[in-house]
């Protein structure tokens, strides 16, 4: 340890060397998507990517908004070209917000969600960034979702359905 006249017993306590990592940029991300409901069958489409760990994580189909966009046209776009659905926008659910790091940018991402109805097409994981698709009962998508957030949002959307939690018309946060 550096003798220091000024420190008790001579000794000047070293300082542990604060790492001085890069500032990441601070960007904000807004995407769009929902719950895509199979009327009449009481089931949605979901959508399942791999983590970095390799993990199958199930999730509510959604992407970002394209210039021109509204959120809305995103869902339906977002929607078809993960699950191969086409569907309409029957209301809207709510909104996500979240932080997460990638490429060396700190994102702030928020997400409208929107009710759907699927009105055509078949169920195709031919979208890179998805690895699997599927149908899910209504029931069963609070223990298939990977995301708390995306789990409110359904219960939500259950609870509207059968009229036993009305929720105003707007885009609610979740």
């Amino acid at each position: 340890m550096p003798v220091s006249p000024d420190h008790p017993g001579g000794l000047q306590p070293r300082r542990r060397g604060r790492r001085r990592g890069r500032r990441l940029t601070t960007v904000d991300e807004t995407s769009a998507g929902g719950l895509v409901l199979d009327p009449g069958r009481g089931r949605a489409a979901v959508i399942g990517r791999l983590d970095r760990r390799g993990r199958l994580l199930w999730s509510l189909p959604k992407g970002h908004i394209e210039p021109g966009e509204t959120a809305e046209q995103t869902a339906v776009r977002e929607v078809a070209e993960e699950t191969g659905i086409h569907s309409r926008v029957l209301r809207p659910l709510g909104s996500i917000d979240y932080w997460f790091v990638a490429e060396d940018r700190r994102v702030h991402k928020t997400v409208h969600h929107f009710l759907l109805e699927a009105v055509a097409g078949e169920l195709s994981d031919e979208d890179v960034e998805v690895t699997e698709v599927a149908w899910v009962p209504l029931g069963e998508l609070d223990e298939r979702l990977a995301y708390a957030d995306e789990r409110r949002l359904v219960r939500r959307a259950v609870d509207l359905l059968t009229g036993s939690h009305p929720v105003r018309d707007g885009a609610e946060s979740a």
